[in-house]
């Protein structure tokens, strides 16, 4: 007969859980990372694991759920900026230097097939959380850098993001560069900046 968790233990093993969904899953991946080496440093049995997530997927979408608001505090300061040439250009640099810096996000955005994984498994709403603290605010810079006249206006403030995120094709393609990457980057962004910023108020 199986010993139920106390509530401390399970804090602490749900804990130990995503700690270590983190790392592997930004190492090698969903499909490759296994229920034994997930489970293994919190020091329970794989059938434990379904005691605190239903899927490796779950878990998967719990990392990114935790790590958002960690990602949305770094960008908090360059989004506060005017929408100008010198404030796009901020965020830009932010969002890139997140890809750079920060493994869990870098495999998801270049390993969509994750992703997708994760939301066949995973509910819609256990996921929604991520939105508010990475793409409104985003969204939200693009709306208001529109409304004050520093913005194209002449699309929305979605496709507005999506050429804002070709900057990361740079860094998640940085061996096709070679030594050039950083020169490439920098051009890429100041162009995006240049070309996406009204010109008569820039």
């Amino acid at each position: 007969m199986a010993i139920p968790f106390t509530a401390d233990e399970k804090l602490r093993i749900r804990a130990l859980l995503l700690d270590t969904g983190e790392v592997l899953f930004a190492a090698q991946g969903l499909k490759k990372t296994s229920l034994d080496e997930l489970v293994a440093p919190a020091g329970v049995a794989k059938g434990s694991f379904y005691a605190f997530f239903d899927s490796k997927e779950a878990l998967y979408a719990a990392v990114m759920v935790r790590r958002a608001p960690l990602i949305a505090d770094r960008l908090r300061p360059a989004l506060a900026a005017d929408a100008d040439v010198a404030g796009v250009t901020g965020v830009l640099r932010e969002l890139t230097d997140v890809l750079t810096t920060d493994p869990f996000y870098r495999r998801l955005l270049t390993h969509p097939e994750e992703l997708r994984a994760v939301a066949r498994r995973v509910a819609a709403e256990d996921l929604a959380s991520v939105g508010p603290h990475l793409v409104e605010p985003v969204l939200g810079y693009i709306a208001r850098g529109q409304a004050a006249g520093l913005l194209v206006a002449d699309v929305d403030a979605a496709t507005v993001m999506g050429v804002m995120r070709t900057a990361g094709l740079v860094v998640m393609n940085r061996e096709l560069f070679g030594e050039d990457h950083d020169r490439v980057l920098d051009a890429t962004i100041r162009a995006l900046a240049r070309g996406l910023t009204t010109p008569e108020r820039s």
